[in-house]
């Protein structure tokens, strides 16, 4: 049964505000009042902009795929310059670059262009470029979406995230370095802003849950001096993970044991233990059962840090609700639960004092804290 369907019964009376605001002699009039207009062409804007919002995002691709922003940092050119090299001519080249300056990506002056304020900002947002090229595989899984809602196809998604459905969906080392490689340059931000948020200064270890190859760790030690740090993540990772310990300088202070947390008891004798963005990539049942044994693993004075984007709950949120969830519907086995949710199967799992650390980016990542005992 769709929205279509004669045989779907069709409420006669709803809200009075909303049936006014849908009239379109309202409309009419709003669009000449002048205490009225003003709201009428926003949300006239805001309507068009949702339309546009898949062809914004191909400009973005198209910038990124031409490598446009790193050029222009170097110094203002044409549209003429900036097309050769590249398979296009100078005419759609500024098509290109026109729509990009529209969107803010780029400026125009003199026929000449420059990297605008968010095209500037691109360049210092560590894998960026890297997710929005990634970002072809769930436009195409949203190509119909109520089909992907209706889990009515597969997706590409699911795909490339094969780790979610198992440690032997994802044991072949080109696979792990695919999808290790792209969630370790998303995970620079994660890791600044989750280490804003807590203090693991005075952390004796600190065991990192599907860390891939231990981007959020490195963070850690970068920051603290004194924790130990230990990663547990499938066997694939393994000798990426080791390379790039080694190459931050942080061998001596790493453990590295490989392992999937579904099928293998987890590592002990860490005091702090981490899941970044973790839990959304997982069903209800996989997640509990991951806190309950975390929860069993950890010291009586052990804590747990939770540091992943989440939805608004009861305030459905842009990044959380209009997005992740969405991409989590894609990868066909997690969801993005709210700041609620997330405690409340904490409690469920046995934690005692849970601390919701706030966000400061939501579209980033969103922290709690869970100690296993009530603190004194």
């Amino acid at each position: 049964m769709t929205l279509a369907d004669p045989q779907m019964p069709v409420a006669r009376k709803g809200p009075w505000l909303p049936r006014l605001i849908a009239s379109r002699r309202f409309q009419s009039w709003a669009a000449r009042f002048p205490l009225t207009r003003r709201i009428a062409r926003k949300d006239g804007e805001k309507l068009f902009d949702l339309v546009s919002g898949f062809v914004y995002s191909q400009v973005l691709l198209a910038v990124v795929e031409l490598r446009l922003l790193p050029t222009l940092m170097a110094g203002p050119m044409s549209a003429t310059d900036l097309a050769k090299g590249t398979d296009l001519t100078a005419d759609r080249m500024e098509i290109l670059c026109d729509a990009a300056v529209a969107l803010g990506l780029l400026t125009k002056r003199r026929a000449l262009y420059r990297p605008g304020r968010l095209g500037a900002a691109m360049q210092g947002v560590p894998g960026l470029e890297a997710m929005i090229r990634h970002h072809g595989a769930f436009y195409r899984d949203l190509e119909d979406p109520v089909a992907l809602l209706a889990q009515q196809k597969d997706t590409e998604l699911a795909q490339f995230w094969p780790y979610v459905f198992g440690a032997a969906q994802a044991e072949d080392p080109d696979t792990a370095r695919t999808y290790s490689d792209l969630m370790a340059q998303s995970q620079v931000l994660v890791a600044e802003d989750t280490l804003a948020r807590v203090d693991l200064r005075d952390a004796k270890t600190v065991l990192d849950i599907g860390g891939g190859t231990g981007a959020f760790l490195r963070a850690v030690g970068a920051r603290h001096k004194k924790p130990a740090l230990h990663l547990f993540d499938l066997a694939a990772v393994v000798p990426d993970a080791t390379a790039q310990f080694a190459q931050a300088g942080l061998s001596e202070r790493v453990t590295i044991t490989p392992g999937s947390f579904r099928d293998n008891p987890l590592p002990q004798g860490a005091d702090v233990i981490s899941l970044v963005r973790v839990l959304y990539d997982h069903a209800d049942e996989t997640v509990a059962a991951l806190l309950s044994k975390i929860y069993d693993t950890l010291p009586k004075e052990g804590r747990l840090i939770v540091s992943e984007p989440m939805a608004g709950g009861d305030i459905p949120t842009r990044s959380g609700d209009g997005y992740f969830a969405f991409y989590t519907l894609a990868m066909q086995t997690g969801r993005a639960r709210s700041p609620h949710k997330i405690k409340q199967m904490l409690s469920d799992a046995g934690f005692k004092t849970i601390t919701d650390q706030g966000s400061s980016r939501a579209f980033v990542t969103h922290v709690i804290e869970a100690r296993k005992h009530t603190s004194s």
